[in-house]
């Protein structure tokens, strides 16, 4: 293993479950886990935080979870993932135009060109949470994908900027925070996920991830290298789960159980002649539910599903002639019986399973090859695009081994901490842009004087000289 090398750790907030991993790379590339822990999601519906005190003691048994699997891990500071129905999506175009045309294009103009997005306007309640550049336009030179290097007077970018409610943004933080842990980054689950079960050819061929989580749905789609859409499709597996509810008189623990064991996403896979024999309540006789009508109930809402993907296909002027890697299904609901060709037979459109083992090294855990954990160790490879490319400066001791304390004082100590030291507002982002400035006054105060002084200085020394 690259001892060299952070170790960084994903943390997924989802609808059903909540899962903390600890990675790092090893010397061939590939994903090393260190860590592995979970707790049933019980705060959180449709991807938003709406009970923060249960967000929170799930994160804390996860964290719990994942000390256990190895006490000598210390946690500080984590990648989110991030969903839910307020996510939304737009199209902007940026230029600078540069002062010295004979220098080279550098990291430096591209920074200033991503931060000037960030000055985008949008609805008051919203915040922006990732600005991702598609395409580069250097003077009449178009569809550059890496301006850097190159010379020229204006420079521009297509941009496709995510942005969320500030109150569902905030619960997270706040959840996070009082668990004891700093948020890295906030990363769109799609994003993370795509980033798990993809490779470099899927990318280019053109592919569109779906992702089935508990409570929402996640489209991404990508096309020659660039990310063309997002979206987040506000029904999941526990939509199927009530459903199945609703429609049998079944409880939802028996409807979840049924969906799981003998549950096909295409009814006509299913045998007539199968039944389900569900105990009865307080004494009344068993119920007998047919293996065809659960199948029924769960068609019909991933085919509605699979109609909104068509939508968003069919609103950026994609076909299935330009998807030619296809349809990728991942997250906890792809694992349906047969969803491969309901997908295909809804959409024209050839579909597979991503699983997250395209960047683990050998000797993981196996679980961990299950399509519920993309977005979990997508965050953990987002967390290492971000170091290798230094985007953002990462702490010395980003994760630290630690063997001074037991994995559940780490724990307690951590949380303790975190409330103790928690402030209900956090700073604005005009509060932080106005520290940052008295900062730089401040600075450039200190800068002036120590001029000033050395000035008087010299004036001082040819005054003495000349006596």
């Amino acid at each position: 293993m690259n001892q060299e090398a952070p170790i960084i750790v994903g943390l997924d907030i989802g609808t059903t479950k909540i899962a903390a991993i600890a990675g790092r790379k090893n010397e061939f590339g590939k994903l090393e886990i260190l860590g592995f822990g979970k707790a049933p999601s019980f705060g959180v519906q449709h991807g938003m935080v709406l009970n923060i005190d249960q967000t929170i003691k799930a994160i804390r048994q996860a964290l719990e979870n994942c000390y256990a699997s190895n006490p000598n891990l210390e946690i500080n500071e984590v990648y989110v993932g991030i969903a839910g129905h307020h996510i939304k999506s737009l199209q902007t175009r940026g230029d600078i135009v540069r002062n010295d045309t004979e220098a080279e294009i550098s990291q430096k103009d591209i920074d200033q060109l991503i931060n000037d997005q960030y000055k985008t306007v949008i609805p008051a309640s919203d915040q922006i949470i990732d600005v991702i550049p598609q395409q580069y336009i250097v003077d009449s030179l178009q569809n550059i994908t890496y301006p850097i290097g190159m010379s020229g007077v204006k420079v521009g970018a297509n941009f496709h900027i995510i942005t969320g409610d500030k109150n569902a943004i905030r619960n997270i933080n706040r959840s996070v925070e009082k668990s004891g842990l700093k948020i890295h980054d906030l990363v769109l689950q799609p994003l993370a996920s795509a980033a798990a079960v993809m490779c470099d050819m899927d990318f280019e061929a053109g592919v569109a991830i779906v992702d089935i989580g508990g409570g929402t749905t996640d489209l991404a789609v990508f096309y020659e290298g660039i990310l063309k859409h997002t979206a987040v499709i506000p029904y999941g597996g526990e939509n199927i789960t009530n459903d199945i509810k609703n429609g049998l008189g079944v409880l939802k623990t028996q409807a979840e159980q049924m969906k799981v064991q003998f549950g096909y996403a295409l009814a006509d896979e299913a045998k007539s002649n199968a039944y389900i024999t569900i105990p009865g309540l307080r004494g009344q006789s068993p119920k007998e539910i047919s293996v065809k009508n659960l199948a029924h109930i769960i068609q019909a809402r991933m085919s509605e599903i699979m109609d909104f993907v068509i939508y968003h296909l069919k609103q950026i002027g994609m076909d299935n002639k330009m998807l030619n890697g296809g349809i990728i299904l991942t997250g906890g609901g792809s694992q349906l019986k047969h969803l491969i060709q309901l997908t295909e037979y809804t959409t024209g459109v050839s579909a597979r399973i991503g699983y997250p083992n395209e960047h683990l090294a050998t000797g993981h855990i196996d679980e961990l090859t299950r399509p519920m954990y993309s977005t979990c160790i997508g965050l953990i490879l987002k967390g290492y695009n971000d170091y290798e490319n230094d985007r953002r400066a990462m702490e010395e001791n980003y994760v630290k081994i630690n063997t001074s304390y037991t994995a559940k004082e780490q724990a307690s100590k951590a949380a303790t901490e975190a409330d103790n030291s928690w402030e209900d507002d956090a700073p604005s982002v005009e509060e932080i842009q106005a520290r940052k400035a008295r900062e730089r006054n401040a600075s450039l105060k200190t800068f002036l004087d120590r001029m000033k002084t050395k000035i008087i200085d010299m004036f001082t020394e040819e005054e003495d000289a000349k006596l």
